[in-house]
């Protein structure tokens, strides 16, 4: 009786922890793509996109 209702409270606490899992990798992505489109707008603005296509121009050497 011991051993089974150690392999139940296993089970259970196995069951318990499945969501959170997700729950945790829905928020990271949330969070993953917030601060993508954060940046893709600062970068998007005119004094960041002419410093950095200035910066891209030099280490290529077309400049």
């Amino acid at each position: 009786m011991k051993h089974y209702l150690a392999r139940r409270w296993q089970s259970a606490k196995a069951a318990a922890e499945a969501g959170m899992t997700t729950a945790e990798y829905a928020v990271g992505t949330l969070a993953a793509c917030t601060f993508a489109i954060v940046l893709l707008a600062v970068v998007k603005s005119g004094a960041i996109k002419s410093g950095l296509s200035g910066v891209i121009l030099d280490a290529l050497g077309i400049r």
